[in-house]
């Protein structure tokens, strides 16, 4: 049974449907990319699967369970995180607790308890704020732990918000044009750490405009256009499936 299955998706704002009929199925452990032109619904479908819209129909299926229609906070303790295309970062807080934001669900909440400050809530934010720092060296954030967020370049920010979703220990997580915005060195270091977080076990799916990035990183590949499901295979069956060429390069090319 795969990780993940999406079965008959769709979603329509008013008249508009963004998203028609899509299905496919994520197996655990790999890297699985989602592309297509602009406007072709990639966004929409990660909106839908981590639950910040709710389908017109179709199922999506975690574990064999329809988790369609959940509050992402509900997925999130399944095991689902994401980032997004546009940062969400608190820039009033330092590096090192945007990531601790990340663990949330994983914190006392007992307003009483925090009050105290209990020596067992002590406790457990010293050892948050210590797994938050590994997760800050394990995207190459070490020298950055306590430096302020409004502070930071745009190629940092984009790694901390990834080294956030982690502090989450999702099973899944989808990464949204993590490499938009940033020059060819940052772009390579991005695509390292994907690397880096598929070794450890986390299975990722991936929405990208570069398609060196993806070619090289990915196990298999969804082609989207215009809302509906082009082509999925491997990286090599993508590339030379006409198809796909027509709706980069046009018809003619």
């Amino acid at each position: 049974m795969s990780l993940l299955e999406v079965v008959s998706l769709s979603k329509e704002f008013g008249g508009l449907k963004a998203v028609q009929d899509v299905g496919f199925a994520v197996e655990a452990g790999v890297v699985h990319s989602v592309i297509g032109p602009n406007g072709a619904g990639k966004t929409t479908l990660f909106n839908l699967i981590t639950g910040v819209y709710t389908p017109t129909q179709g199922e999506i299926r975690l574990d064999g369970v329809d988790v369609a229609g959940r509050r992402p906070d509900q997925l999130a303790a399944l095991g689902v995180a994401r980032t997004f295309q546009n940062l969400q970062i608190c820039m009033n807080m330092d590096a090192c607790e945007n990531v601790m934001v990340g663990a949330h669900l994983r914190l006392d909440r007992n307003v009483i308890r925090a009050a105290l400050r209990w020596p067992g809530l002590v406790r457990r934010d010293r050892e948050l704020r210590e797994e938050a720092e590994a997760l800050m060296a394990f995207v190459g954030l070490g020298d950055h732990v306590h430096a302020r967020a409004d502070g930071l370049s745009y190629g940092i920010l984009k790694r901390l918000e990834i080294a956030r979703a982690l502090a989450a220990r999702p099973r899944i997580l989808f990464l949204d044009e993590p490499a938009a915005g940033l020059n060819p060195r940052e772009t390579i270091e991005v695509g390292e750490l994907v690397r880096r977080i598929a070794a450890d076990g986390v299975t990722v799916v991936l929405v990208e405009h570069d398609m060196k990035m993806v070619m090289s990183l990915s196990d298999r590949i969804l082609v989207m256009d215009y809302g509906r499901k082009l082509v999925e295979g491997t990286p090599d069956e993508v590339r030379r499936h006409p198809d796909v060429v027509a709706a980069y390069l046009g018809k003619h090319a």
